[in-house]
């Protein structure tokens, strides 16, 4: 096996495993878009709350004999209470009597208090994240692969079979469907639309504490503005894809994972140096806009004509 090809499939993993957290990421946004069409600006911020929460926690965990990784369950429940509190406080009112517009710099104002909030308590500094997996590397021929990696991956996967499961075949996922399809319809039908909302809030916002975990097994530090790119991403993801399509925000992770990853490596490479890693963000961002002038509603999603 040639060291290009090794090269290419190194970068290929190192792409599934940023491109699972974005997936994550992007199903927070795409949900909560497609129940309320709010984009949730604040979504990425939860994160940062989850990798707050994993460097207090886990010191905890391994004090009290625990596994590391158990720290996650005391993330879901700080990102679920933050999630659901932001939904009632911030959220509900204006989505009562506000318009689309005041909702969405409301959605960016609870970014903005949550970044500054989170710095005024611990600080601009990082902290590290304490040690959560420790699996030596697998070696497939000439290709090393990161344990941590194989499990970040596989985590991702696992959560994404998941919740696709709960859209699909339980009562609340029926509910949330509807309520996005129809609300009016949906009220008529029984079905409490606010629970409904602050159920979907509490999902992403638990989604949002396992992708903290995946990210800090990668970087393994917290700061205030940890979620402020990778919300960024994710939400470039769940465009691409399509956004209020589920699948659609996998397949958006993925994609913008893989294509972040391989403009790092190729890109000092293919362009003689001019071109650094450093611009495999505007690589990133280059493509949602071509996506966007091709193919508007994203890669799984469907035009359809505005009513007027």
């Amino acid at each position: 096996m040639n060291d290009q090809l090794v090269l290419f499939i190194q970068q290929l993993i190192n792409g599934l495993k940023i491109g699972s957290v974005y997936a994550l990421v992007a199903l927070g946004y795409t949900m909560v878009y497609g129940i309320i069409r709010l984009i949730n600006f604040a979504h990425g911020d939860f994160i940062m709350v989850g990798s707050y929460a994993l460097v207090f926690t886990i010191p905890l965990m391994v004090a009290w004999g625990l596994p590391p990784w158990m720290a996650v369950f005391i993330a879901i429940v700080g990102c679920v209470l933050v999630g659901v509190s932001t939904e009632r406080i911030a959220y509900k009112p204006v989505r009562q009597k506000g318009t689309n517009m005041s909702a969405l710099i409301t959605a960016i104002a609870v970014s903005l208090f949550l970044e500054n909030l989170a710095q005024a308590v611990f600080g601009a500094a990082p902290k590290m994240v304490g040690t959560i997996f420790n699996f030596s590397n697998i070696s497939l021929g000439n290709v090393n692969i990161n344990g941590n990696t194989l499990l970040t991956i596989a985590i991702g996967v696992v959560v994404m079979i998941a919740l696709q499961i709960i859209v699909m075949k339980t009562k609340v996922g029926k509910a949330m469907r509807a309520v996005s399809e129809d609300k009016q319809a949906a009220v008529l039908m029984g079905i409490n639309v606010n629970k409904t909302i602050t159920f979907t809030f509490a999902l992403g916002s638990g989604l949002a504490a396992i992708a903290s975990l995946m990210y800090c097994t990668m970087y393994p530090q917290a700061n205030p503005m940890l979620g402020y790119m990778l919300g960024l991403k994710a939400f470039v993801a769940a465009v691409l894809g399509g956004i209020g399509i589920i699948p659609g925000a996998m397949l958006g992770g993925i994609v913008v994972g893989v294509v972040e990853s391989l403009a790092k490596a190729y890109s000092a490479t293919l362009t003689g140096g001019i071109i650094t890693s450093a611009f495999s963000d505007a690589v990133v961002f280059g493509i949602l806009i071509i996506v966007l002038l091709v193919k508007p509603s994203g890669i799984l999603g469907k035009n359809s004509g505005e009513k007027v």
